[in-house]
């Protein structure tokens, strides 16, 4: 474990306490997938949206800090594949969110993160996580790929 990876805490989010900086890594995550994706809003209403929207699944949140200083954060879930996924696999975490500053970034934040939303699925008798990115996102899929997630499956798109 680097000094940096020791400095870092992580801690289950208190809402409503945490909502204005959950806001603002909402927006920093959609601007930083942007310069990836043109198909990002960008609106001042956006991070209200996807925040509300995450309330409604059950989960967690974790918080990421350097003292505190909120530096950022991650959101599980459990849902089930469906029915095409053995049985055993079905029940699955699935990691929606993922962000942190970028001064933050490449001391083992995210690592963190990750690790304490496999705890918490561990906890809740998942055997299976999942975590997606965008696919011109070589950063996160180097993270993923250094904590062990692997390639799934591949979407593709055509624009009409």
């Amino acid at each position: 474990m680097s000094e940096c990876e020791a400095m870092v805490t992580i801690r289950a989010a208190r809402l409503p306490d945490d909502k204005p900086v959950l806001i603002g890594f909402i927006d920093g995550l959609q601007r930083y997938e942007a310069e990836f994706e043109s198909d990002r809003r960008l609106d001042a209403a956006y991070a209200e949206d996807q925040f509300a929207h995450l309330m409604k699944k059950a989960g967690a949140i974790f918080v990421a800090e350097f003292g505190a200083t909120a530096v950022g954060w991650i959101s599980v879930y459990v849902d089930d594949a469906p029915p095409y996924v053995i049985a055993a696999e079905r029940r699955r975490a699935y990691v929606s969110e993922l962000f942190v500053e970028s001064s933050a970034r490449g001391q083992g934040v995210g690592r963190a993160l990750i690790a304490a939303c496999e705890d918490w699925a561990r906890a809740q008798g998942v055997c299976v996580i999942q975590i997606g990115h965008l696919s011109a996102n070589a950063r996160a899929a180097k993270v993923y790929e250094e904590a062990g997630y692997g390639p799934y499956v591949v979407l593709r798109r055509k624009r009409l």
